[in-house]
């Protein structure tokens, strides 16, 4: 936090100047001078930091709770479960809260969901409730949906529209820094607090099932001390002063949520969307069970390679942003997909040090093809964007559904390597999208487009 920090501070004035600078011929009406947008960003991102953060504690969780219940892989994945699902549940709904309530309440509403469920964790543990985790998971997920849904478009419409995509890039950096912290700091706080295997089974049944218990019982402060940071930044939510953004024009928005699908190329998008964050989530979550059969490493030394990815994953971002300067985003991300399908077959085949390099590789060229897929799949849309943006949302419950077929394929072959014919087959949806789905279909459709720009 504090690299954000200094961040924010070095460069006040080129965002006063450069980004947060009002452009009146816009349809959009701000209030607040440019010193409170600065502010209100910096805020903002802060956010962007804590869902990244909380959702790489979930590759942590799965081993830890995977051993404290005793759980197959296929069980342990039902944390991604309750995760993606609570997306797929909350994404309208978020919105609603939105337009009702407003960007500074829907934010307010969020951080306190996000810190009801993390405190949920105290009880779950004293529990000792596999179950009653993944209901405070869930609770998290809303939580963080309805933060989504409000952080993303409010940073994009925070100043000069023009410069909102740089905005919105850059807010999401800090995701990849939360990708490349989280697993790191995790796995030192809950993941060594535990039992070897090889202690365990030497122990009693007494004597295991009291270990278990103490094991599960680690995660209870790291998650309070979450918890009580979230509240804190609640309350600075309510007591600060937040820029108010009213549209003044706007074009008008289709009568019903079916009728977007009209759009072939939304349709494509929402299944490459789909298919892209169960990969996601099929790869983060499962690395540390991955990584220590494939590479015979440490649950603790896994976390730091599973650090690594997120690093690749930020690195990868910044420099696509840069390559979509010379090259259009659709072909950028079929390419990236393409490497990733090749990549795919080595984690499966290869052994050893290799198979963790490649995996690292893999998220290098997963980094830009959330936002890419975002923005060619509600390109053009008109009066069907709003609807088209909730409905790439939703998809994102591709994460509740894939890691489960991961962990099938892995047990069921007795090679949890096997299980990368899952993300493989996600590439290639996400390479025909790039290629060919991404187009618009329609004559209308294709005078009304925007080009999504250096999205990444």
């Amino acid at each position: 936090m504090n690299y954000g920090k200094t961040f924010f501070l070095c460069n006040t004035n080129y965002l006063s100047k450069k980004i947060m600078q009002p452009n009146t011929s816009k349809p959009i009406q701000q209030s607040g001078g440019n010193k409170s947008q600065v502010f209100a960003f910096a805020l903002v991102t802060t956010l962007f930091f804590l869902w990244g953060f909380a959702h790489n504690l979930d590759p942590i969780l799965i081993p830890h709770l995977k051993k404290s219940f005793t759980l197959s892989t296929v069980q342990a994945t039902l944390v991604d479960s309750a995760v993606f699902i609570a997306y797929f549940v909350m994404a309208i709904p978020a919105g609603f809260i939105m337009k009702k309530y407003g960007y500074k309440s829907g934010i307010i509403i969020g951080l306190l969901s996000f810190a009801c469920g993390a405190f949920l964790f105290i009880p779950a543990a004293n529990a000792q409730s596999y179950a009653f985790f993944l209901v405070a998971l869930f609770i998290i997920a809303c939580g963080l949906t309805t933060l989504e849904t409000a952080a993303n478009p409010y940073v994009t419409v925070l100043g000069d529209p023009e410069t909102g995509t740089f905005r919105l890039n850059l807010s999401q950096t800090f995701n990849g820094l939360a990708a490349a912290l989280a697993p790191v700091i995790g796995a030192r706080i809950i993941l060594t607090k535990g039992y070897t295997d090889d202690q365990l089974k030497v122990m009693t049944e007494g004597a295991k099932k009291l270990a278990l218990a103490t094991e599960a019982s680690s995660v209870k402060m790291p998650y309070f001390v979450l918890g009580a940071i979230l509240v804190v930044i609640a309350i600075a939510f309510a007591l600060t002063k937040l820029p108010k953004i009213q549209q003044t024009e706007e074009h008008p928005t289709s009568k019903n949520i079916w009728h977007a699908f009209k759009h072939k190329h939304l349709s494509w998008g929402v299944a490459a969307q789909f298919f892209y964050v169960g990969a996601q989530v099929s790869v983060f979550s499962l690395f540390i069970l991955y990584a220590t059969k494939s590479a015979g490493l440490t649950e603790v030394k896994a976390a730091d390679y599973l650090g690594a990815c997120g690093l690749a994953f930020l690195i990868g971002r910044f420099l696509g942003t840069i390559l979509m300067r010379f090259i259009k985003p659709n072909i950028l991300l079929g390419l990236y997909a393409v490497i990733n399908i090749v990549l795919c077959v080595v984690a499966i085949t290869a052994s050893g040090m290799i198979t963790v390099y490649t995996v690292i590789g893999i998220c290098f060229f997963m980094s830009i093809m959330f936002p890419t897929i975002f923005s060619l799949g509600i390109k053009g849309l008109g009066g069907d964007t709003e609807f088209g943006s909730s409905l790439i949302i939703m998809s994102i419950v591709g994460g509740a559904i894939l890691p489960r077929a991961f962990g099938m394929i892995g047990e069921g072959t007795g090679n949890i390597q096997n299980g990368y014919i899952v993300p493989l087959a996600c590439f290639v949806i996400i390479a025909i999208f790039g290629f060919s789905g991404y187009k618009i279909a329609t004559k209308a459709d294709v005078e009304i487009a925007i080009d999504p720009g250096n999205l990444g």
